[in-house]
């Protein structure tokens, strides 16, 4: 029963994937709940497997102990049961005849043989004890069912954990948990080639070659070495119009190191390569290395030049940044780059990126059930992770090109702290170049005090009623538009008693808005270009910027990446299996098949007939007997009456 509910969540519930995936379907609570049982990975996890190994071994017994009795059951004819006997039975009957015992029991024994029974009979005295039997075969059912499950359990196990579980157990394998190449691991890290079963991952970039697969143990890895080396010389990928792959194929060269044989072969999803043992399935796409270029915004302190970066994914990059105590040093690491993503662009729907994880592909959440009029590929997007202003690593998703939301080009900015958070965005405007660069200068010139005075002083002169008012409103201003750069309206908020913050708010952010128009003119007037914050497109422009910077300050790093170019390498994630048990289990569906065929369509007869002298004649007691006595039996039971009464007249 357990193995049967366990399967059953097996097959229902995806298996082995993320943990960030189970945490969106469940919540925190049921994934901690769920997690302790293993449901992620049933197949593998110790209850299952405890349960499995108690079903063969307690299936063992069963069949050691009963297996000789059955056999010697068939054999038998029961020929020793006493004529008195047969009284007691529920299908009997009892009859006199004319003819010799001799004579009955040629013509029993006659008609018995015609019907399929195979007979035996016994001398005792002047009475004779013919036994019949038919469909003795029927217990083999039992024994081909039991002996079934022990096969196909025996097959489970072997292409379970367990074959390497039992080495990290007794033979001295340690799981690898540090970053290291191939080449540094130590040998209580790699299996040996002969493990008779695994089940390994590999991930092969185009124009590389391996010949070891990556098998998971609990937290870490082992190496496990493969009997031939896989080369990936062109990965190829199509895609549905919402942005999942509708198929890959993996074009690779396989050599052989023993016999130096090199052949060219095409994998692709249901279609494997099967050499020498193993099993090569393609399983997903990755990231095969992308080499990216980028530019670094800053966004402390009034430094407004960009940096160019260039970095590779998976690895990592160095930022060098000027600050007010020196250069300041920050490692970025690129984790992903995805050159498709389709959103859901409807009216009102927020764009929240998500991967697709069962699929592998550059497609988010929100376009999983949109209709296909409203979906955009809004082009590529680059995951990297950047160690914040609070110390902890955070990871980012930033899209190249901007996205039209509400009416404005935006680019959206993302940050979480996990994979089991979504992303957070923010949008910043996009300038009439379709770029970063004027968002970037007016956040670097709030940054500056003499330009927030002078803003300040600009917005008194023209919104002061008086003289008078005019250094109050300018240190309003000031007050205000230096608290937003520090804290963005957050600032204002944490220095206004709650019941007095509508109304504060209401009066300080046009304050706010105002001041900040002053001082984007006046910093363009200083680059040379002409204002544009009194025209329609350019208040457009200021509002939106206003809402950005004031998210500004909660975006915990300490510079923005954003997308250039890009040299798209792509790579293929293999499965790798060499599975033994898979043709135990074919025997055992085999024996399977005997086995119920046999017990439900071979149905076992057995016969008794007792003759004994009386007078000139005979006396015939014959007494009939089935494991199954359903409705089939007790009409045969009746065709044997009537045909034995008829023989013996």
């Amino acid at each position: 029963m357990f193995i049967c509910v366990a399967s059953i969540i097996g097959t229902v519930l995806q298996q082995n994937q993320v943990a960030s995936a189970y945490i969106d379907q469940f919540g925190p609570f049921w994934f901690e709940l769920f997690d302790k049982f293993a449901i992620w990975h049933v197949y593998n996890s110790w209850w299952f497997l405890l349960i499995m190994a108690f079903l063969v071994v307690s299936t063992s017994i069963c069949l050691i102990r009963n297996t000789p009795k059955m056999v010697r059951d068939m054999r038998s004819f029961r020929e020793y049961v006493r004529g008195s006997s047969l009284r007691a039975f529920h299908h009997r009957v009892e009859a006199e005849s004319s003819q010799t015992p001799a004579q009955s029991v040629q013509k029993v024994s006659a008609w018995l043989q015609s019907q399929g029974y195979k007979l035996k009979t016994r001398q005792d005295g002047r009475s004779v004890m013919v036994a019949a039997k038919k469909g003795a075969a029927n217990r083999l059912g039992y024994i081909f069912a039991h002996a079934a499950i022990v096969v196909i359990a025996v097959g489970g196990l072997l292409d379970s954990e367990l074959p390497v579980r039992m080495q990290v157990w007794f033979g001295g394998k340690t799981p690898i948990t540090e970053n290291m190449l191939i080449s540094e691991v130590p040998p209580s890290g790699w299996l040996p080639a002969g493990n008779p079963s695994y089940r390994s991952n590999m991930l092969l970039p185009e124009g590389s070659r391996s010949a070891s697969g990556i098998v998971a143990v609990d937290d870490g890895v082992l190496v496990q070495p493969i009997p031939f080396s896989i080369k990936l010389n062109k990965f190829d990928v199509s895609y549905y119009s919402t942005g999942m792959p509708s198929s890959f194929k993996s074009f690779v060269e396989v050599t052989d190191p023993e016999t130096g044989e090199t052949f060219e072969s095409l994998i692709e999803v249901n279609e494997p390569l099967r050499y020498k043992g193993v099993t090569v399935y393609q399983s997903s796409l990755d990231d095969g290395g992308s080499h990216l270029k980028l530019t670094a915004y800053p966004l402390e302190g009034p430094a407004s030049k960009p940096l160019k970066v260039e970095g590779t994914v998976g690895q990592s990059s160095e930022i060098v940044l000027d600050g007010a105590g020196g250069q300041d040093k920050i490692m970025v690491a690129m984790s992903g780059l995805r050159v498709i993503n389709v959103e859901n662009m409807a009216p009102g729907v927020e764009p929240q990126p998500k991967a697709v994880i069962e699929h592998v592909a550059s497609v988010t959440g929100s376009a999983a059930g949109a209709s296909n009029e409203h979906l955009r590929n809004v082009g590529p997007s680059v995951q990297y992770r950047v160690i914040g202003r609070d110390g902890q690593a955070h990871e980012y998703n930033n899209y190249m090109l901007p996205i039209e939301l509400d009416g404005h080009l935006v680019f959206l900015a993302g940050v979480r702290q996990s994979e089991a958070e979504d992303y957070r965005y923010m949008r910043i405007p996009a300038d009439s170049n379709r770029s970063l660069t004027e968002f970037m200068q007016l956040r670097a010139a709030l940054q500056d005090p003499a330009l927030r005075e002078l803003a300040a002083l600009r917005f008194a002169e023209q919104n002061a009623g008086s003289d008078a008012q005019r250094p109050l409103l300018q240190k309003a201003a000031a007050g205000a538009i230096d608290a937003f750069s520090r804290q963005g309206f957050d600032g204002l908020i944490e220095r206004v008693p709650e019941a007095e913050r509508e109304t504060v708010l209401g009066f300080a952010v046009p304050m706010i808005q105002l001041t900040l128009s002053q001082l984007y003119d006046m910093d363009r007037i200083r680059r040379g270009l002409e204002p544009i914050t009194d025209t329609q497109e350019g208040a457009d422009w200021l509002r939106l910027s206003l809402l950005a910077l004031a998210n500004l300050p909660n975006y915990p790093a300490p510079v923005f990446l954003s997308l250039d170019s890009f040299e798209q390498v792509q790579a293929s994630v293999f499965q790798i299996a060499r599975s033994p048990g898979k043709n135990a289990v074919y025997l055992g569906c085999l024996f399977l098949v005997i086995g119920v065929f046999s017990m439900f369509y071979i149905r076992d007869r057995r016969i008794w007939v007792w003759i004994t002298p009386e007078g000139n004649g005979s006396r015939l007691q014959a007494a009939m007997t089935s494991q199954r006595r359903n409705l089939d039996f007790n009409q045969e039971f009746e065709r044997f009456r009537d045909a034995f009464r008829r023989l013996i007249t």
